[in-house]
C-alpha cells in the first residue's frame, strides 16, 4: 500500500483542525448551517433524512487489517455498529453526531485515511479493479497509476470547486471490472507495439438523470502523460461546464452538447501548451509508485492443491462458496476469495463492528493483512493459499460472512434508499429483502447463473441500475413507490443501458416480476449463456411480455 509521508500527515492533521474549529463554530452559532455546508461537504459530511452522514475514502478501494479496525472502531464508538460500503470502494456511516465528526476524522488520520473529496463539486475517490495486483487477465497493476492520479487531484486547486462532481477510474486488465466507460474520465489499459504501455480514454461516461456510455477521446495515450491529459481534458471542463443547472453540469453534458470532436479539438489544443511540460511523468516515477505495490512473499506452491477437491466432496456447502466466492489467481497454488456482504436479512454492503473486526483478524493470518472493496458492495481477500481454503472459510462463516451467492440474482447492489438518503424516492433496501425472500433457494440461482442486479432508490442512480444485467429504479408516483425495470445493461467492457421494459410496478411486485424475466430466461437460453447472453440475442419484448401479461 501507498504509504503517507511526512507532508501527507502533515496536509490530513491540518484538515481535521480546521474542520473542528469550523464544526466548533457552527455549534456555537457563530457559523450557519449554508456556510458550513461547502466545507462540511469537502469533508466527506452529508446531511440525510435521520442524521448527517459521513462518507471516508477508501482509495481504489484498498484497506490495511489496521484501518479495517479502525472502521470498525468508528463503527462501535461514534455510529451504530456498522458500516455501508458502496459501490465507489468507499465506507460511510450512517449515523455519527456533528460534534463527533472531527474526533472520527482525527482516529481515521492516525491510520492514514480521511475523508477528504469524498462529496462536493471536486475530483472524488479513485476507483480501480478489485482484482489489481492479481487478476489472471491483467497486463498491469493499475494502482500505482490510481496512486499517482490521486495525489495530483487531491486538493488541486484549479479543480476544486468544479462545475459538478468528477469521477476517474483506471482499469489495468482485458476485462473491465472498473466501469471505466460509466465515469467522467475512464482509464483503459492498451498495449502498443512501439510505444509500450499506455491507455484508451473515454471521456463523459457517467449514469444518474442523464445516463451515458463515455466516448473514447483518445486510443492510446502514452503512459507517460496521463496527467497531463486528465488536466487537459478538466480545463476545457472546468472552462465550459455548465453552472446554472446542476443537473446539467456533468461533463457529460458538455461532451454531447458540443460533439466528442469538438470536445477532442478543445483538449488537444490545450494540452498542446504543456504536456511536455513539468506533469510528464518518466520512468522512475512509475518505479517509485509500484514500489508500494510489490508482490507479497508468495510461498511456492502449485496449483490444484488435492485436498480442495476432497474438500469439496465431503462438504456441500463448502463446494457452494468455493465454486461461487473463489477465483482463480495468476501466481500458483493461490485463490482470490470474494466475502460477502449479502447475507439475507441484511442490507446489502452493510458490515458490523464485530465482522470488521474479524476481517482484520483473517487477513492477517490468511491474506498478508489487506483487503479490498469491490464495486459490487462486496469484500475481497486477495491472496489466499489454496490450501487454506477451508480454514478460511471456517473462519468466514463463523461471522456470517461466507454466503456463497457472489454473482447471483441475491448478490444485488442496492444503495440506501428512502430508509437514510434525503434524495431517494423509494426504498431499496426493503425490496432486497423481498427479492432474497423470494429466491432462497440456491440451488436454483446456481442454475439461474450470473445476474447482474442493480437497484437505485432515486435517478441519481447510485446503484447503478442502468447497467444492471436487471435494473429497478424507485420512483415516486402520487406519494406510493413504485419501481421500473430495465434489462440488459452491461458495466464491463461491452458497456450497455439496459432497455426499460415498461411502466412501473407497485412495489409488492417485484420480486415476482423478476421472477418472470429469469422464466422467459430459463425457457430461452441457449447452453452456456448467461441472462445477458439471452438477452442481446432475443431483444426485450420476450421480457415485458411475460411482466406485462397480467395487464394484456
Amino acid at each position: 500500500m501507498y504509504q503517507y509521508d511526512s507532508i501527507d500527515k502533515t496536509i490530513v492533521a491540518e484538515r481535521v483542525e480546521q474542520f473542528r474549529d469550523q464544526v466548533k463554530r457552527h455549534l456555537a452559532g457563530e457559523l450557519s448551517a449554508s456556510d458550513l455546508q461547502p466545507l462540511r461537504l469537502r469533508n466527506g459530511l452529508y446531511m440525510q433524512i435521520h442524521a448527517h452522514m459521513l462518507r471516508v475514502s477508501i482509495p481504489y478501494g484498498l484497506l490495511s487489517a489496521q484501518q479495517m479496525r479502525t472502521l470498525a472502531h468508528v463503527a462501535r464508538k461514534y455510529d451504530r455498529g456498522y458500516g455501508h460500503f458502496t459501490t465507489r470502494q468507499n465506507i460511510q456511516f450512517n449515523w455519527p453526531a456533528l460534534a463527533d465528526v472531527p474526533d472520527i476524522l482525527e482516529d481515521l488520520s492516525k491510520v492514514e485515511m480521511h475523508s477528504i473529496q469524498t462529496s462536493g463539486n471536486c475530483i472524488r475517490n479513485i476507483s480501480s479493479d478489485h482484482y489489481a495486483g492479481v487478476a489472471t487477465d491483467e497486463i498491469i497493476d493499475p494502482r500505482p497509476y490510481c496512486e499517482i492520479i490521486r495525489q495530483w487531484s487531491t486538493l488541486h486547486p484549479e479543480f476544486y470547486w468544479l462545475p459538478r462532481k468528477f469521477k476517474i477510474a483506471v482499469t489495468g486488465a482485458t476485462t473491465d471490472r472498473a466501469a471505466v466507460q460509466f465515469h467522467d474520465i475512464g482509464l483503459e489499459v492498451v498495449e502498443h507495439a512501439t510505444q509500450g504501455i499506455g491507455f484508451r480514454v473515454y471521456v463523459g461516461g457517467g449514469l444518474g438523470r442523464t445516463p451515458v456510455i463515455g466516448k473514447v477521446i483518445k486510443e492510446f495515450l502514452p503512459r507517460a502523460d496521463i496527467l497531463s491529459y486528465c488536466e487537459a481534458v478538466l480545463r476545457v471542463y472546468n472552462l465550459h461546464g455548465r453552472r446554472d443547472n446542476k443537473f446539467k453540469a456533468r461533463i457529460k453534458i458538455l461532451v454531447n452538447a458540443l460533439g466528442i470532436d469538438e470536445f477532442r479539438d478543445q483538449v488537444e489544443a490545450d494540452w498542446a501548451h504543456f504536456k511536455d511540460g513539468e506533469l510528464k511523468l518518466h520512468d522512475t516515477d512509475f518505479e517509485t509508485m509500484q514500489g508500494f505495490f510489490p508482490p507479497p512473499n508468495y510461498v511456492e506452491l502449485d496449483d490444484g492443491d488435492t485436498r480442495v477437491e476432497k474438500w469439496r466432496q465431503l462438504d456441500s456447502r463448502f463446494k457452494a462458496w468455493y465454486d461461487n466466492n473463489t477465483a482463480a489467481h495468476r501466481q500458483a497454488g493461490y485463490r482470490i476469495v470474494n466475502v460477502s456482504l449479502k447475507e439475507h436479512g441484511v442490507a446489502p454492503g452493510d458490515a458490523t463492528d464485530a465482522q470488521m473486526d474479524a476481517l482484520a483478524d483473517i487477513a492477517e493470518q490468511f491474506s498478508f493483512g489487506e483487503i479490498r472493496v469491490t464495486h459490487e458492495q462486496n469484500l475481497v481477500l486477495a491472496d489466499v493459499e489454496e490450501r487454506q481454503l477451508l480454514d478460511i472459510w471456517k473462519a468466514l462463516d463463523a461471522v456470517r460472512l461466507a454466503t456463497p451467492n457472489i454473482g447471483s440474482v441475491n448478490d444485488m447492489i442496492c444503495c440506501p434508499g428512502l430508509d437514510f438518503c434525503s434524495l431517494a424516492n423509494a426504498s431499496s433496501i426493503s425490496i432486497a429483502k423481498q427479492i432474497n425472500e423470494k429466491f432462497n433457494d440456491f440451488q436454483a440461482l446456481y442454475d439461474i447463473g450470473e445476474v447482474k442486479l442493480k437497484m437505485s432508490g432515486c435517478m441519481n442512480a447510485c446503484g447503478h441500475h442502468h447497467v444492471g444485467h436487471i435494473g429497478i429504479l424507485g420512483v415516486d408516483k402520487k406519494g406510493e413507490e413504485w419501481y421500473q425495470l430495465t434489462v440488459g445493461g452491461d458495466a464491463s467492457n461491452q458497456a450497455a443501458l439496459g432497455a426499460r421494459l415498461g411502466p412501473a410496478i407497485a412495489k409488492d411486485k417485484v420480486s415476482d416480476a423478476i421472477d418472470d424475466i429469469l422464466s422467459v430466461y430459463r425457457e430461452q437460453r441457449d447452453e452456456g449463456e448467461r441472462l445477458l447472453d439471452t438477452f442481446r440475442r432475443v431483444g426485450v419484448d420476450p421480457f415485458k411480455d411475460r411482466v406485462y401479461a397480467e395487464e394484456a
